[in-house]
């Protein structure tokens, strides 16, 4: 059965996810590796999400830096499963997001397709946002289709949360097309507050979050924001949520412990994809989280206080390692783009009918 590699870096900018699949009839992870970020590298593209001086020429830059270490990792993943580059049907490569504005029509993942193929051999399929957009949709989440493939054979109400960070919703009714859509923060606004207080880049287990006590008047500012009003399809991205957004909050407020804050923003991501997910499918047996938030004790637990009728667990129950998940996800769209299989749901983003995601970079 045919292989391919899945490359994924996220919103935390922490490093690069490397998931090799084997896809026959279902999906399978025969390996997975993981690529801490440079410091210097993701500071770069950080400030790549904001206007700046040169900054097609920095991108330019910084992609290339990007595309030699996926391709670094790449390498010492096959070398580990002794395989080599024609073993690969394909790269399924998400590239960094720097820019996702889908109400101005266009998003931006930087990632250099062309270059990656040149230094692995293997053929690249990538840029999977753009072609929804062009129909009309979000270009975002992409993962809902993916979930259903993984999870869809349940004879009740599952929804299935990623929680990178951005939080997005896979909504799964029997006979029913699948649902989506960003719900709001996932781990972008606690690992910006941590960062900002004590230079860490996120707060492990939501320890520090722990500590703290939620401030009322904070939560319910915060949720005052349009976004969390509206109804999918939508998505969001570092364009609305961002420190800066968050500092503007607190300036309104007196004073309170830095602690606070964090625990604060817990309840905001909890509140945020809970209020959605009720009104979007108002009853759910089960609760499947993904992503770097399925490890933050402090935030599953108040998931599972605020949905005390809903089973709330890692998809790791179901033997499907959380970290891993997404990376598996752009994998499978490779596949599903050499098999002219579309990969978006209109029901997720919104675009005016299937697509077939993705442009081809042969080795």
């Amino acid at each position: 059965m045919p292989l391919y590699l899945g490359v994924m870096s996220g919103t935390s900018l922490d490093g690069l996810d490397i998931a090799l699949i084997e896809q026959g009839q279902h999906t399978r992870l025969l390996a997975t590796f993981y690529q801490p970020m440079p410091e210097s590298l993701r500071q770069e593209l950080l400030a790549l999400c904001s206007p700046g001086d040169d900054e097609l020429a920095r991108a330019a830059l910084a992609e290339q830096r990007w595309v030699e270490l996926a391709a670094i990792a790449i390498a010492e993943l096959l070398q580990q499963q002794g395989l080599e580059p024609g073993h690969i049907r394909a790269i399924g490569s998400h590239g960094q997001t720097i820019r996702h504005e889908p109400a101005r029509h266009f998003t931006i993942q930087i990632g250099n397709p062309a270059l990656l193929a040149e230094l692995t051999g293997i053929c690249v399929v990538a840029d999977f946002r753009r072609r929804d957009v062009a129909a009309g949709g979000q270009g975002a989440p992409l993962v809902p289709a993916f979930h259903q493939a993984l999870f869809g054979d349940s004879s009740g109400y599952v929804a299935v949360l990623n929680i990178g960070g951005f939080s997005n919703l896979s909504l799964l009714a029997p006979g029913q097309d699948v649902l989506g859509f960003d719900s709001g923060p996932g781990n972008v606004l606690l690992d910006a507050w941590i960062q900002h207080c004590q230079g860490s880049h996120y707060d492990r287990d939501g320890n520090w979050a722990a500590t703290g006590q939620i401030n009322p008047a904070l939560l319910s500012r915060l949720l005052e924001d349009p976004f969390f009003a509206t109804r999918g399809p939508k998505s969001t991205g570092r364009e609305l949520f961002n420190l800066d957004w968050l500092l503007a909050h607190l300036q309104r407020l007196p004073p309170m412990p830095t602690e606070d804050v964090q625990a604060t923003l817990v309840e905001l991501t909890a509140c945020s994809i809970t209020d959605a997910l009720r009104s979007a499918q108002p009853h759910t047996d089960e609760l499947l989280v993904c992503g770097g938030g399925a490890h933050n004790t402090c935030l599953m637990k108040r998931l599972a206080a605020l949905l005390p009728d809903t089973q709330v667990r890692s998809t790791a129950a179901l033997g499907h390692d959380p970290d891993w998940i997404e990376a598996m996800a752009f994998a499978w769209l490779a596949h599903c783009a050499l098999s002219s299989i579309p990969g978006n749901r209109p029901s997720v983003t919104g675009a005016r009918g299937l697509r077939v995601l993705g442009a081809i970079y042969p080795a």
